[in-house]
């Protein structure tokens, strides 16, 4: 019992954890499956972060804040769909403008809108996401091991934690079992045989960098309004470079892509569990070194374990219609 004691508010922490970067990457798997590579879904979660928590802060309603953080995140994939498929431009500079964009702009917005730093001020009550607690978690909370599993591990998250796991078998399905699906696929392996089709692959492709910012949308949301109280400066703290290994770790293929998020999550939840932890033979380590654990251990799993990730053969390359 002491050992399961121990783990299940780990495996908590990991589920928390996990959700940003598991909505980031479903959300850039969409976009490299249709042939958009996007290194912009740092900045469209943090841009989706500060406007959900600015509008939370305004109207008092979680609901708002989440609308306008995907309405926010949904504009900036626009803008990487206008720039990377509309004018072909390059996808890599595109997404890493929008990085600094975000990064700068909810700095200067924050502080100009609210004086505290470029923080928004704290949320509470309807204007944050609260835990759900599942039925009859509270009677079988005394029950060992399943009860502490039920009513700890699987119980007591927000509404955006249920939606994020929901997204997989969603992914999975639109992804291998739709025409949407098959087409979207087939838009990042061979562009010029669907457009022999007579299929828009502009238009396939800027729907894929829709759901990209529908996604990264919500997950902004989550970080300030579910897993936080508001707004800080560079809250993401790089979840969508994370999310972007976790995708070429899980080989752009969505239940993997779950594993993959929890794993760099439990990284994340035991490096801020251990700190301050002496460890064996070692004594106590540095928090900065604890901090970088999982950004060590996330190169060392793509550069040893990974093996040979193949991309869409299109990602990143711009479609010229043939005449």
């Amino acid at each position: 019992m002491g050992f399961v004691d121990a783990l299940v508010p780990l495996l908590d922490a990991t589920i928390r954890v996990s959700v940003p970067l598991l909505l980031a990457c479903l959300a850039g798997l969409y976009s490299e499956r249709a042939g958009i590579f996007d290194i912009g879904l740092e900045g469209k979660m943090l841009a989706g972060a500060f406007a959900g928590a600015s509008a939370a802060a305004v109207s008092g309603s979680a609901w708002i804040g989440l609308l306008v953080a995907i309405l926010t995140a949904v504009f900036l994939a626009l803008v990487h769909g206008f720039a990377s498929i509309t004018h072909r431009g390059n996808q890599i500079v595109s997404g890493v403008a929008i990085n600094f964009i975000a990064a700068g702009s909810t700095i200067i917005l924050g502080q100009a809108w609210f004086q505290q730093g470029g923080r928004t001020p704290s949320l509470a009550g309807p204007a944050r996401f609260e835990a759900i607690t599942l039925p009859g978690a509270d009677a079988v909370r005394d029950v060992p091991v399943l009860g502490l599993i039920y009513s700890e591990l699987l119980s007591g998250h927000s509404i955006l934690v249920y939606v994020a796991f929901l997204m997989v078998p969603v992914t999975w399905w639109v992804l291998f079992r739709t025409r949407f699906g098959l087409r979207l696929r087939a838009v990042g392996e061979n562009p010029a045989a669907v457009d022999t089709a007579g299929i828009s692959v502009t238009w396939l492709r800027y729907r894929a960098v829709i759901v990209t910012g529908v996604l990264t949308g919500v997950a902004g949301a989550y970080l300030a309004i579910a897993q936080n109280a508001g707004f800080v400066k560079d809250m993401t703290a790089g979840k969508g470079f994370i999310a972007l290994a976790a995708l070429i770790f899980a080989k752009w293929k969505p239940v993997p892509a779950m594993f993959a998020c929890l794993l760099f999550g439990f990284l994340d939840a035991a490096s801020i569990r251990f700190q301050g932890t002496p460890w064996p033979l070692i004594g106590k380590v540095p928090v900065q070194f604890i901090n970088a654990l999982p950004f060590i251990l996330t190169v060392i799993l793509l550069a040893g374990f990974i093996g040979k990730a193949i991309p869409p053969r299109a990602g990143g390359v711009p479609y010229v219609k043939e005449r």
